[in-house]
């Protein structure tokens, strides 16, 4: 079985379709889709008709949860613009999505950890700033979690660790935005070092899963136009870069 998996796409529509057109070319059985869809100043109503068409088993992120649940006035300036550019339709899809889910008995999908949607699995943010997690870290957040494979996002980092009892945890990166500034539970940055679209290939054979990360170009400097655009110069620097300024 090949499995793509996507992740934290943010409304990034050029980003998203030369994935899929990669994906394309390389036999997968199924695509999936690990939440964090739509927040961000770029496109998300179109970003949500492309995914709707597709029909790809999907699971919510923060993001999704947030656009849904939290007051429009108190939002982030990424969740704000999701909120008010997307439709009653919209809203209606991201609220189907549940929170987790098992692909197969010993396949699970989850957003940032099992038990979380905020926290990073493979990375730990600390008051020094974000750094590689531990390997008693990860195995920690992976709590009891039933599964030979675990798919997660959240952090943006692509990243995968083989826990010693055999279960094997991937992130695949980002689609739609390579770099930002998180504020909890500490400021820090996030940055991949240039602005590819990631997402990786995960494969079952008789000797175990095995991860293939894929860095995809695209158009970024025309998502970076946009953000610039829409008031977010921020996201247009870390669009070109995949740094922050």
């Amino acid at each position: 079985m090949r499995i793509a998996a996507l992740s934290d796409i943010h409304g990034n529509l050029w980003a998203l379709d030369a994935v899929l057109a990669d994906i394309a070319r390389r036999s997968v059985d199924v695509t999936i889709n690990l939440g964090d869809i739509l927040s961000g100043p770029l496109l998300p109503a179109e970003t949500a008709e492309r995914l709707m068409a597709l029909d790809l088993p999907t699971i919510r992120g923060n993001h999704e949860r947030q656009v849904l649940e939290h007051d429009p006035a108190r939002m982030g300036a990424s969740d704000r613009w999701a909120h008010d550019h997307i439709t009653p339709s919209h809203r209606e899809w991201i609220a189907s999505l549940p929170a987790s889910m098992r692909l197969q008995d010993d396949v699970l999908m989850v957003h940032g950890t099992p038990g979380s949607d905020l926290v990073y699995w493979m990375e730990t943010v600390d008051p020094a700033g974000q750094r590689a997690a531990t390997y008693a870290e990860v195995l920690e957040r992976a709590g009891d979690a039933s599964a030979s494979l675990i798919l997660c996002g959240h952090s943006h980092v692509p990243r995968s660790q083989l826990l010693d009892d055999g279960r094997l945890v991937v992130n695949p990166g980002s689609v739609g935005l390579q770099a930002y500034e998180g504020d909890l539970p500490y400021p820090h940055k996030v940055g991949n070092g240039s602005p590819h679209a990631r997402y990786a290939v995960v494969e079952r054979s008789a000797g175990g899963w095995a991860v293939e990360q894929y860095a995809v170009a695209y158009d970024w400097n025309a998502a970076a136009e946009v953000a610039q655009r829409h008031g977010r110069p921020e996201w247009a620097y870390a669009l070109r870069t995949g740094r922050m300024a």
